[in-house]
C-alpha cells in the first residue's frame, strides 16, 4: 500500500471506533495516533499520558505542549509500576508489568468516560524486537491502528511531517528503566541519575541520548553521526565525566557503537571504551 492508502485505511479504521482513549507517551508514534483520532473523532478523543518515575520531566512537558499543538483533550495520570516487586526486580519482561498497569489504568478511565476504545502507538517495526508489551496490549484487548493500517515507523514520520507536527523527526525515546540492564534492579534513584545525567548530555546539544546504568558505571550512547563531535571536544568530554561522577557514577564509557534500539536486548560489555 502507499502511504495515501495507509492513511486512508486508518482514519477509516478509527472512525469505525466512535470515541477512543489514547496511550499518549508524547513520542512520534502516540502522536500520530493522537493527531488522527482528534482529526476524525473530535471531541471524542481522549490522549492520556501516564506520569512515573520511570518517565523524563522532559517528555511530560512535551506531552503537554503537542496535546495543545493537536487540540486534543489531554489527561494526565499518575502510575505507580515501581511498587510491584516483579518489576522492580527487573527481570526481561518487565515491560509487561509496567503495560499491564499502564493500561488497567487507561481501562478504568475509558470505562468512567465510556470510551468504547483504547489505542497504542504500536507500529510495525516494533513487531521484530522483543517487546514484552505487546503482550499485555493483547491481555488487555488494546488497538494498534498503526499495526492494522501496516504503518512501519518511516510512514510514521511521512504522515507526521505532512501533517505539519512538530515532533516528525524527534528521536525514538523509551522509558528510564529501558537504560537498566535486566536482571539489575530498578530503583528512583538510578533512574533520577540517569535522567539527569541524559538532561546534562542534551543541553549540550546532543539529540540521540541513552545513558545506560551499568552497575555503578554509565554508558553513553549517542548517535553515531555525533560521536565525532563527542570524541574530538576534549572540553565536552571533560564536563561530561565531571558531571556523571558528581552524579554517581562510577566511571563513564563511550559505546562506540553509538545508538542502537533494543542494544540491552543483547549487551556486551567488552564493546565500550572508557572516556
Amino acid at each position: 500500500m502507499t502511504l495515501e492508502q495507509k492513511t486512508k485505511k486508518i482514519k477509516s479504521l478509527i472512525l469505525r471506533m466512535d470515541s477512543a482513549l489514547v496511550a499518549f507517551s508524547g513520542g512520534v508514534d502516540s502522536t500520530l495516533v493522537l493527531a488522527l483520532a482528534h482529526e476524525v473523532l473530535g471531541e471524542k478523543v481522549l490522549g492520556v499520558t501516564a506520569q512515573s518515575a520511570s518517565m523524563p520531566n522532559r517528555e511530560m512537558q512535551a506531552s503537554r505542549q503537542l496535546a495543545k499543538e493537536i487540540g486534543s483533550k489531554h489527561l494526565i495520570i499518575k502510575t505507580d509500576e515501581m511498587s510491584n516487586p516483579e518489576y522492580q526486580a527487573n527481570p526481561a519482561n518487565r515491560c509487561y508489568h509496567c503495560k499491564t498497569e499502564l493500561y488497567s489504568n487507561l481501562k478504568k478511565i475509558s470505562k468512567r468516560e465510556k470510551i468504547s476504545h483504547i489505542l497504542n502507538g504500536i507500529n510495525t517495526d516494533d513487531l521484530g524486537d522483543y517487546r514484552p508489551g505487546l503482550e499485555s496490549a493483547r491481555e488487555q484487548g488494546i488497538r494498534s491502528p498503526l499495526v492494522e493500517a501496516d504503518f512501519n515507523k518511516k510512514d510514521v514520520r511521512s504522515l507526521s511531517q505532512i501533517m505539519g507536527l512538530s515532533i516528525w523527526n524527534k528521536p525514538a525515546m523509551a522509558c528510564l528503566s529501558s537504560r537498566i540492564p535486566y536482571g539489575q534492579p530498578v530503583t528512583p534513584e538510578k533512574l533520577t541519575r540517569v535522567e539527569k545525567a541524559e538532561d546534562f548530555l542534551l543541553s549540550l546539544g546532543f539529540k540521540q541520548v541513552r545513558v545506560r546504568h551499568l552497575g555503578t558505571e554509565a554508558c553513553i550512547e549517542l548517535d553515531k553521526n555525533e560521536i565525532p563531535r563527542y570524541q574530538s571536544d576534549e572540553s565536552i568530554r571533560k564536563s561530561v565525566q565531571e558531571k556523571l561522577l558528581v552524579l554517581g557514577f562510577s566511571s563513564v564509557l563511550l559505546d562506540p557503537e553509538g545508538y542502537r534500539m533494543g542494544s540491552l536486548n543483547k549487551y556486551l560489555f567488552e564493546h565500550k571504551d572508557h572516556v
